[in-house]
């Protein structure tokens, strides 16, 4: 059972090495404001998604929008003889974590006091290319 497991394991990791991402750590938003401007974004093709993004009026997408950018030179990295209009590149996979919650008192009428919860996430967004999905297949 352990022999299957890590050999899924590895599949997942080689599987993984031919995406390019891109990791936002600590952003001091709320995971539901940063979800909004992620779910705008998943499955779209780049440029269209940096589109959204820099004409949003969330606060939440200046963020996305630059980790975008992160995660697109990444893929260059990966794929240097490849042109990025040739590649079609679009947005695999987005997904937001909960990060750290600062934890702090406000005062409250007699004598009490309120709990405030400053709230805070990790992005990850992974790219990827229509061409190589389309050779893999053929």
């Amino acid at each position: 059972m352990g022999a299957r497991k890590r050999i899924r394991a590895e599949k997942i990791k080689e599987a993984r090495k031919s995406e390019s991402f891109a990791v936002l750590r600590n952003v001091p938003t709320s995971p539901r404001k940063m979800r909004l401007v992620a779910d705008m974004v998943r499955g779209k093709e780049v440029n269209l998604a940096l589109d959204l993004l820099k004409f949003s009026t969330k606060e939440a997408s200046k963020r996305v929008e630059k980790l975008l950018l992160s995660a697109i030179a990444n893929w260059k990295e990966k794929n240097e003889g490849v042109r990025i209009e040739d590649a079609n590149l679009f947005v695999k996979e987005i997904y937001v974590d909960s990060g750290r919650i600062l934890k702090r008192l406000r005062p409250a009428p007699q004598g009490r006091a309120h709990r405030i919860r400053k709230r805070s996430n990790h992005v990850t967004l992974y790219v990827d290319s229509n061409v190589s999905n389309e050779n893999q297949e053929n």
